[in-house]
């Protein structure tokens, strides 16, 4: 077992310079899954070296896969012969992606034991959806109090539409259907940009996927996929936390390779406010000591920033937009749609000296332009995890924040990527 590691964390410092995200987190995951779906072998480039992308690496393994780094964050998988249609599951229960690993064991062995996945605590994550799609296609479903256990004797395409716009359900159901018989046709899809990426995977695959970057996917089933070589596109979610954390601490970053074409409902909520940000090429700058002041609605109503399925604003971004707005002056609410608990975090940025106003599990006002104290806290999740980081970086004096292996599951090696910027995190084991 990995130590228990905390960051110590000096605030108050500007950083200086330039940072290139890493690839996709979630992206990579369905990609991952996703190389169950030929024996062919396939090399994945800009793939993450994170928790969740290593615990995904052992399950395939656990698999039958053979998993050969190539170089850092370069890996080539092959799933030749027969494979195992019941992932461990005790590292299953270390991610929520495990659960992408149905689909693609269904056209694969015909068969799959899916132990009930983990994942962030945010909330009830339903996954209702992902078992309508695939008994649409032909699967049979036991579910238990720990597992699902699924078999197919044969997948066929079918028309669908689901209830609701789950990226990780329409993954799986695309997953299972590029294997399918015949025609499989999705409504109500969800569109972001990691479905995409793993469309344009399977595809340079031999997979048959129109309608991407749609609400609307047509599918037609091919006998088989053969092996390929891919690389993850970068994660627009860290280029937004990037540019929180430019933000906060009033300094200059420039981002590259920032896909800004993933940004405009981003930028859209950045400018209720005040930041300003700037795109050259692919690269984005952040420019230093901004005012930051909320730009309010006509009649001088308090704005809302809020999330929803692509392309409205992505709902792992309101953690970091929760931080942004405490340092921006004026009020503003914040409206997240999607996980009741996603919020709480803010708790711990009330004793760092915010004044936020909890207004209950989905809604919070935010009165900025508070000072932030350095304190002892800790990261319940990925995003609010990276949001603490960055309150911890803008606030007087140092904070210790506990539980970083939440921060670890989702954006490599951060501090040695910060502290060359002009950051000083420090990681040591926690006592």
């Amino acid at each position: 077992m990995p130590p228990v590691e905390r960051f110590i964390v000096e605030g108050g410092r500007r950083l200086e310079g330039t940072i290139r995200p890493g690839g996709n987190k979630n992206a990579a995951l369905p990609i991952l899954a996703a190389c169950l779906l030929t024996d062919q072998p396939i090399t994945l480039r800009n793939l993450p070296d994170i928790q969740d992308v290593r615990h995904m690496l052992e399950i395939l393994e656990g698999l039958g896969s053979s998993v050969t780094r190539l170089e850092q964050n370069v890996v080539r998988i092959q799933t030749s012969g027969d494979c195992s249609s019941t992932p461990d599951p005790q590292i299953s229960k270390k991610i929520r992606a495990s659960i992408l690993l149905a689909g693609p064991l269904l056209a694969r062995c015909g068969a799959a034991t899916i132990s009930k996945p983990g994942g962030d605590a945010i909330g009830r994550r339903r996954i209702d959806t992902h078992l309508m799609a695939l008994e649409a296609l032909g699967a049979q479903i036991e579910v238990s109090a720990y597992e699902y256990r699924m078999s197919a004797r044969a997948l066929r395409g079918k028309r669908m539409f689901l209830d609701e716009a789950s990226v990780t359900a329409t993954e799986n159901a695309i997953m299972a259907a590029v294997l399918a018989e015949g025609l499989t046709t999705i409504y109500n899809a969800a569109a972001e940009p990691h479905v995409q990426d793993l469309c344009r995977f399977l595809n340079l695959l031999g997979a048959q996927i129109e309608g991407i970057s749609t609400n609307s996917l047509t599918i037609h089933g091919v006998d088989e996929l053969h092996g390929g070589d891919f690389s993850i596109p970068s994660d627009h979610i860290e280029v937004g936390s990037y540019i929180g954390l430019a933000v906060v601490t009033r300094s200059e970053l420039v981002i590259q390779d920032a896909v800004p074409q993933h940004l405009y409902s981003v930028r859209l909520m950045l400018e209720k406010l005040g930041v300003e940000i700037f795109v050259e090429g692919q690269n984005i700058r952040v420019p230093k000591s901004q005012e930051l002041r909320v730009r309010y609605d006509v009649g001088a109503a308090v704005p809302k920033i809020d999330d929803g399925p692509w392309p409205l604003f992505p709902a792992d971004l309101l953690s970091i937009m929760i931080v942004m707005a405490t340092q921006s002056e004026g009020t503003v609410m914040i409206f997240e749609k999607m996980f009741e608990s996603r919020l709480f975090f803010t708790d711990k940025l009330i004793s760092m000296g915010a004044r936020i106003i909890l207004c209950d599990p989905h809604r919070a006002i935010i009165v900025g332009g508070s000072r932030l104290y350095g304190n002892e806290i800790s990261s319940p999740d990925i995003r609010a995890g990276m949001a603490l980081l960055l309150a911890a970086m803008c606030a007087k004096g140092e904070s210790v924040i506990h539980n970083i292996h939440q921060i670890d599951r989702g954006y490599e090696r951060i501090e040695e990527r910060l502290n060359p910027l002009g950051a000083r995190i420090v990681r040591e084991e926690d006592r």
